[in-house]
């Protein structure tokens, strides 16, 4: 009989996606995210050097995204993993009985999130007692996280997550008590669509998990650029710590001036540092909306508040809204923001129940100019479940020049 878990070392012919090296972590990302990755198997490089090749699942073949297109699926044996078992159910198996696995059966945390070298992952109420073992069982399965914690949902004015520390590694060593300060700090570096990202998921908002949202978002802002015949005025006014204007910003001749604002100092103090890597030149974070250069428009700012601002209004061709319980109630005191002289465009997203969706997507176009006649209609697509009841959607609206 074999142990759940084990790995069996066959040579199987198996699909590979081919992408080049500088790509490869954020397309494991978005592969790991629609859980297409081939557990057991390794990355390999290809013959030139230029690129890996990582095996894909042919049992998910349908949830292939657009976003893959540009990479070339190759057909190749594929070589099995054995230096650790990745599945942390083996792993889980051999800390707790059987039986207290199975009695408490979908209540164990399978889903979780990787930010830099850290995993994040919510326990329910019912298995409380066994954080030790679930942190112990996920730092052995995955040999490059530093920090597992634990999310215990968001608080205060900017929605900042709590989270606890469960275990860390130390060297050999994995710890689950007595976790010293410096293996617990939550300030990574991700590295996303080719650009290092600084960030701290303890004092502003950041999900690896919308970097698919990032590059559709690349997506229409291409299409827009085609449509002006110029370089995009972007307006982000809840950066965050910066992640959607890093991929726009990756685009030679794509992107022009940038309003980039957020209402928590914290994340607009990490977006300015994220900047200035980014751009090469060192800007001071000030704790106000500040022109670093003609086209750096960074800093704290209110988005309820910024068309009050005469040189703000009607400058921008895309404007990002990423503050999904708010965006609809906010979207008349953004509109003012867009250059009404060309076709725009407005990003956003929401989170509504299911079965109010109609009567959102009425309310969006309600609060809108007028749309360009040959592109679709702003409607909310459903990414996924926020909550029981809730859905996370995103929408993009093409507003008509004024005439």
């Amino acid at each position: 009989m074999v142990k759940r878990g084990a790995r069996v070392p066959v040579m199987n012919v198996m699909r590979h996606l081919m992408v080049p090296n500088r790509q490869v972590e954020s397309v494991i990302s978005l592969l790991r995210e629609r859980n297409l990755l081939v557990d057991g198997y390794r990355i390999t490089q290809s013959n030139n050097g230029t690129a890996r090749l990582i095996p894909v699942s042919f049992s998910n073949k349908d949830n292939f995204s657009p976003i893959f297109d540009d990479y070339e699926l190759v057909e190749r044996e594929g070589e099995s993993d054995n230096r650790i078992d990745s599945d942390w159910w083996s792993h889980l198996a051999d800390l707790i009985d059987q039986e207290t696995i199975d009695e408490f059966g979908d209540s164990w945390p399978n889903a979780h999130e990787f930010i830099g070298d850290m995993m994040i992952l919510r326990i329910e109420d019912a298995i409380k007692d066994y954080k030790e073992q679930i942190a112990l069982a996920k730092l052995t399965a995955h040999p490059h996280i530093r920090l597992v914690l634990e999310d215990e949902g968001v608080f205060g004015e900017f929605r900042i997550r709590k989270l606890t520390p469960l275990g860390a590694r130390a060297n050999d060593k994995i710890l689950t008590s007595n976790i010293p300060v410096e293996l617990s700090h939550t300030r990574v570096v991700v590295k996303e669509s080719g650009r290092h990202i600084i960030c701290d998921p303890t004092r502003a908002y950041y999900s690896t998990k919308l970097q698919t949202e990032r590059l559709e978002t690349l997506a229409y802002a291409k299409e827009l650029r085609k449509e002006i015949g110029e370089p995009l005025r972007v307006c982000d006014p809840f950066c965050g710590v910066g992640p959607a204007l890093a991929c726009l910003i990756g685009e030679d001749g794509l992107i022009g001036d940038i309003l980039a604002a957020d209402l928590n100092p914290d994340a607009a103090e990490i977006m300015i540092e994220n900047f200035s890597k980014w751009d090469r030149t060192e800007y001071e974070f000030t704790g106000e909306l500040k022109r670093y250069s003609e086209t750096r428009l960074l800093g704290v700012g209110d988005a309820t508040r910024l068309s009050e601002n005469e040189n703000l209004i009607g400058n921008w061709n895309l404007i990002l809204m990423n503050l999904p319980h708010r965006t609809i109630d906010f979207l008349p005191n953004i509109v003012p923001l867009l250059d009404r002289s060309k076709v725009s465009m407005i990003r956003g997203r929401v989170v509504v129940k299911e079965s109010e969706i109609a009567e959102a997507n009425a309310s969006i176009v309600a609060a809108l100019p007028p749309l360009l006649e040959n592109k679709p209609l702003p409607e909310l697509r459903i990414k996924r479940d926020y909550s029981a009841s809730l859905r996370l959607c995103s929408f993009e609206a093409w507003i008509a020049p004024m005439d």
